[in-house]
């Protein structure tokens, strides 16, 4: 006789059952592993439907209902079933309007997710000054290993509250505090608790409020997180004059890869340490030191340097009001050093024609270039459409692969039709962007029939950004043709036109 069914087997399969007829609902794939419901619209009377399905989702790994705005003030149904997956590893819920009780609410439930390595509660500022019911709930041992809290509101208790939690996450390996504006003055407590935090890669602490007595804060952690790959301490305009003490530190860092000071109000005296310890990190490839007016004159030294550096890739100095001695010093960096691939340099059109000249003939001549970017709107930037075009024709260009030219609204009809008859030397280009800035528009001019003739001759070309051009008619037809009649598969993005 054969056997029947137990009701737990029953169960079992009618819960699956609602499981994968809720995700079909939501547009999405059902699993049994990964829950992703990020931007579904999910409501509160969803919220309770997903709530009851925990139990029938017991191998559950990842669970992400980010970007649901309607969900706020919602979240105890579910976190009160949290014991059923237990095997949860990363939970997202960033910009969902949590309120202080969410984060209550998520805090007990905690203690059910003994494996969780991933809590992203970004971008929910209703946190600020509620953060302590969740920390608290950290147990020690805790194998949280990546932590975001971008852009939360977070207040200087919350620092405080966040500092006094490190201890019981060994394991972290990326935090994330970025655009948090209040909590500066807690950051001096959570740099000192960084030593606990000693397999951190990933740090950033991007527009936090930080001063000089915070950047000396990290220069003494700088000597427990040796693993560290990224530290991005951009966007503190209070920050200067701190790296003069904390820089040496920086040594310790052997496989930072990416270091990021842009707009930190560098001084004279920071960019001089700067450049003692800056040659000495073997691993780094991404440097940013936009948007330092203040060391235009003071740069010189750290690029004559930067050749000592084996893996630089990247180098953006955008608005630093770079002096004709710096200009030289990266030109002959760039003839130097055959691995720089990126260099990102605003002023092009305010440093005169001869300094652009210099820097592009040994930067195209020597290196393959990925990333050109000139935002000026100066008359001026004609001579760059000009001399770009001319360099292409002699061959300089030929192994460029991306060149953003965004945000140059004021080139003319004629600039234009030369520049795009000029392009025909960038045999590897595969993406291009003329996009407009976002507070402009303007009509496409006599040069479209140019572009289009262009894109016939760059055969590599995927990408074309033109955004803010407006369009005719006739014109996007022409672009909306353009890949079936030359069997090309190029995306245009005009988006914004009318």
């Amino acid at each position: 006789e054969e056997s029947q069914p137990v009701d737990s087997e029953i169960d079992s399969v009618a819960g699956w059952r609602k499981v994968k007829q809720f995700m079909q609902k939501m547009g999405k794939k059902p699993s049994s592993k990964n829950v992703n419901l990020n931007n579904c619209g999910l409501t509160a009377t969803d919220i309770v439907e997903l709530a009851t399905m925990m139990p029938h989702l017991t191998d559950l790994e990842e669970l992400d209902i980010s970007w649901n705005d309607f969900i706020g003030g919602t979240l105890k149904p579910l976190t009160l079933h949290l014991q059923h997956v237990s095997r949860l590893k990363v939970l997202k819920l960033s910009s969902c309007r949590l309120t202080a009780d969410d984060i209550m609410a998520l805090g007990e439930g905690l203690e059910s997710l003994p494996n969780l390595e991933e809590l992203d509660l970004s971008w929910n500022s209703d946190i600020g000054g509620n953060l302590s019911p969740l920390t608290l709930k950290i147990q020690e041992g805790c194998p949280l290993k990546i932590l975001r809290l971008t852009d939360c509101d977070l207040t200087a208790e919350d620092g405080k509250s966040l500092a006094k939690t490190l201890y019981r996450v060994p394991n972290l390996e990326v935090l994330d505090l970025s655009i948090n504006k209040n909590i500066g003055s807690s950051l001096r407590l959570i740099a000192e608790e960084l030593r606990n935090a000693s397999r951190l890669s990933v740090l950033n602490l991007q527009m936090c409020g930080l001063k000089q007595d915070g950047i000396r804060a990290l220069g003494a952690a700088f000597q427990s997180v040796f693993e560290l790959k990224k530290l991005n301490l951009s966007c503190n305009k209070e920050a200067g004059g701190g790296f003069k003490e904390a820089a040496a530190q920086l040594v310790n860092l052997k496989q930072l890869r990416v270091l990021d000071l842009r707009q930190c109000s560098v001084t004279d005296a920071d960019m001089a340490a700067l450049t003692q310890v800056i040659p000495l990190l073997s691993s780094l490839q991404v440097l940013d030191l936009s948007s330092n007016r203040n060391i235009g004159g003071s740069s010189q030294p750290l690029f004559s340097r930067l050749r000592f550096l084996p893996k630089l890739k990247s180098v953006l100095i955008n608005n630093c009001a770079l002096t004709e001695s710096s200009f030289q010093a990266l030109s002959m960096c760039c003839y130097r050093y055959s691995g720089l691939r990126t260099i990102g340099v605003k002023e092009f059109a305010i440093s005169g024609l001869a300094n652009i000249k210099r820097i592009l003939n040994n930067l195209l001549i020597n290196i393959i270039l990925y990333f050109l970017r000139n935002k000026s709107t100066s008359s001026g930037s004609h001579d760059i459409y000009f001399l770009l075009a001319a360099m292409s024709q002699a061959g300089h260009l030929s192994k460029l692969q991306t060149l953003d030219l965004t945000y140059n609204g004021t080139i003319g009809d004629e600039g234009w039709t030369m520049f795009f008859k000029g392009l025909k030397g960038l045999k590897e280009l595969s993406e291009l962007d003329i996009s407009l800035r976002p507070s402009t528009c303007q009509d496409c001019g006599l040069w479209f029939s140019d572009l289009l003739l262009c894109l016939t001759q760059l055969s590599g070309l995927t990408e074309l950004g033109m955004e803010r051009w407006i369009l005719t008619s006739s014109q996007k037809e022409r672009l909306e043709c353009f890949n079936k009649e030359n069997k090309r598969s190029i995306q245009f993005q005009y988006y914004n036109s009318t």
